[in-house]
């Protein structure tokens, strides 16, 4: 495979493909197929350009260096259906929890930790539910798994998790500290020790001390909406979440609102930003940039906000088999997903259902290339935008 300037990776989980594209021009370097990753655990960016991933049919663990000449680098068994995956700031320690996949209840109580270096992986039980994780660094590395009802922060050592015997023994958290039922969105912040949940009432914020974790202030919304999606922007410490607010009924959609959420870690500032009604949800942090899909019977568009809080809006063509007024905007529908890198001023948008992603210049919001793959993208498929040392690892948790 070629070396490029920045890879594009677009996965079709339906179809059980990943697309390995060059930004800006579109051009196809590699492809995987039978490969249907998981895209609720999403990509998780690793040093060195690499990016790791869940199969969750094969149920494996990928690593995947887009910049290198084999595209799959290592391939670990664990545990799916893969619900969250995250790493230690070092990217050497994975883990990988488990949720529903296409159950309508949790069901599965199975954690997976790799130690990448040395191959060795295991598998424990903790508890059933869709539980959140980061993972801590440092000397004595900890897995921190965000459960919901009832809500807490589990603290586990990981060298317990990997040295656990086989047969998926039940472990116990070796601290615990309450949280809210209603937890949903997490990211930690390397160097600090912090990690941080979303919940109705704010995000929940907690620093290491020792083997455990201590309580800090919460940081609210400041606003009627909450966030259920967490990240950090590690160039510029801050905290980013999408506020959804309107009512819950998922048939009223059309009218949810939306604010891009923003808290800067050092100076202690919130800001909110109106982004429009509609369905938006995931994130891309540019380098100069933050990208949004919103989508809406009245139109779909890519929002771009930049400093100072201007906000420029690129009209995005219709997706046959949208979401629709009188129906929920997540089941049978097409969808759309968003990359960037903070490496770079480019964002790439799907267009599901159409195999298209349209390649845009984040400071001009010109569209550069609009490659047509040779699978259709169901949901909106996945992406992940990466540079080689572009730094995206310095948010160590699956987007």
């Amino acid at each position: 495979m070629p070396a490029a300037a920045l890879a594009l990776l677009v996965s079709d989980h339906v179809d059980g493909s990943v697309h390995v594209l060059t930004v800006p021009d579109g051009t196809a370097t590699g492809r995987l197929t039978g490969r249907h990753l998981s895209e609720h655990a999403g990509f998780l960016a690793l040093p060195g350009g690499r990016v790791a991933c869940v199969d969750d049919r094969r149920g494996e663990l990928l690593v995947l260096d887009p910049f290198g000449h084999r595209l799959v680098e290592c391939a670990v068994p664990v545990a799916v259906p893969a619900e969250h995956l995250a790493a230690d700031p070092s990217g050497r320690l994975l883990a990988v929890t488990t949720g529903l996949g296409k159950n309508t209840e949790p069901w599965s109580d199975l954690l997976t930790v790799v130690d990448l270096a040395t191959g060795e992986a295991a598998r424990v039980r903790t508890r059933i539910g869709e539980p959140g994780v980061t993972v801590l660094g440092g000397g004595e590395p900890l897995v921190v798994l965000r459960h919901r009802e009832p809500g807490a922060l589990a603290v586990h050592r990981f060298a317990d998790l990997l040295g656990a015997p086989p047969g998926c023994p039940t472990v116990t958290p070796h601290a615990i500290l309450p949280l809210p039922d209603d937890g949903h969105g997490d990211a930690q912040a390397p160097g600090s020790g912090q990690v941080f949940a979303a919940t109705g009432e704010g995000v929940h914020r907690a620093r290491r001390k020792g083997a455990g974790l201590v309580a800090e202030a919460v940081i609210p919304w400041d606003s009627p909406a909450r966030g259920w999606y967490l990240r950090l922007d590690a160039r510029r410490r801050t905290l980013w979440s999408t506020l959804r607010g309107g009512a819950p009924d998922p048939l009223r959609w059309p009218e949810w609102t939306n604010q891009a959420w923003r808290h800067d870690l050092e100076t202690g500032r919130t800001l909110h930003t109106d982004l429009g009604h509609g369905l938006v949800f995931r994130l891309a942090l540019a380098r100069r940039h933050t990208a949004f899909t919103r989508i809406h019977p009245d139109g779909d568009e890519l929002i771009l906000l930049g400093a100072h809080d201007s906000v420029r809006r690129v009209p995005l063509p219709a997706m046959d088999g949208a979401p629709r007024r009188g129906g929920t905007p997540w089941e049978g529908v097409q969808r759309r997903a968003v990359a960037a890198s903070p490496g770079s001023d480019w964002v790439a948008v799907t267009r599901g259902g159409h195999g298209e992603v349209h390649i845009v210049d984040a400071e001009t919001g010109h569209e550069a290339a609009r490659p047509r793959l040779s699978t259709p993208l169901h949901h909106g498929g996945h992406l992940m935008l990466r540079g080689l040392n572009d730094g995206a690892e310095g948010d160590p948790v699956g987007r």
